[in-house]
């Protein structure tokens, strides 16, 4: 691991260590959920490994995830809470929300709702600005049994360096900050969005319920044609219809038969 770095991230470090968590800034690493992934053991849930280089970062079906030197935030989060089985489910889902509610805070765009429609969740978490992708999200579970949640966002990369015809970055979307302010107010609201929202689905209840609204909310996918390539290498087309209470996207195909889905990589079928 690269050495830390203390003296960027004013914000996040408040906030992180306001709650008794560790922040630790690298000037470049190859993944960060691998590091946090590793070093778990010895951190108190909430903390924080965070750069704006990595070298060897993945995405979601161990996609690769493009990262240029000092435009994009990769950060992961150490979450280590009392869920049931059903509501560590929800965990990639409000950790979308969450990376969601901060870009949309960044650029102005309705950090509590999605009237405006610019930045929604393609379910179950990848974060689009105008169709486009800005953020993914990665989920994987430490030895200890904790979470640690890998988020990546697109922070100052120009239109003509972005990796893919389908991909945005906040600077493309309208943000005029440098991308270390970028980074530190995304970071800041992602985390404290995550750390609301997990301790609403230990307390339960109402509380639960309001974090899964929200997620149902924020979430572009319900409403559209989509195509979902399935683990099993089949693909279906069908209209999305919701998500459950497990955390599955529920679809119904042209037969207009109803099902949930749990795992699948789905397109937006009006921007494919």
């Amino acid at each position: 691991m690269s050495t830390p770095v203390t003296s960027e991230f004013a914000s996040a470090r408040a906030a992180v260590e306001g709650a008794g968590a560790t922040l630790i800034v690298l000037p470049t690493t190859g993944s960060t959920n691998a590091d946090l992934l590793r070093d778990a053991p010895d951190l108190a849930s909430g903390s924080v490994l965070v750069t704006l280089e990595q070298t060897a970062g993945r995405g979601r079906l161990d996609r690769s995830w493009t990262a240029p030197a000092g435009q994009t935030l990769a950060a992961s989060v150490l979450v280590r809470a009392e869920l049931d089985p059903r509501d560590r489910g929800w965990l990639p889902l409000v950790a979308g929300a969450a990376v969601r509610d901060a870009v949309a805070g960044a650029l102005d765009a309705g950090a509590l709702d999605a009237a405006d429609g610019r930045v929604l969740v393609k379910w179950p978490n990848d974060v689009l600005v105008d169709g486009r992708k800005v953020s993914g999200v990665l989920c994987q579970v430490a030895a200890d049994g904790s979470v640690v949640v890998g988020v990546g966002v697109n922070l100052t990369i120009p239109a003509a360096d972005l990796p893919t015809p389908t991909a945005t970055s906040l600077l493309v979307a309208g943000a005029t900050a440098p991308a270390t302010a970028l980074a530190d107010a995304v970071l800041t609201d992602l985390w404290t969005g995550l750390q609301e929202a997990v301790a609403g689905l230990v307390a339960g209840g109402a509380a639960a319920d309001a974090v899964r609204s929200h997620v149902r909310a924020v979430c572009g996918t319900i409403g559209q044609r989509v195509r979902l390539e399935l683990p099993d290498g089949s693909v279906v087309e069908a209209d999305a219809t919701g998500v459950d209470d497990d955390g599955r996207i529920t679809i119904r195909d042209r037969t207009g038969a109803s099902r949930g889905v749990a795992v699948g990589d789905v397109t937006h079928l009006r921007y494919a």
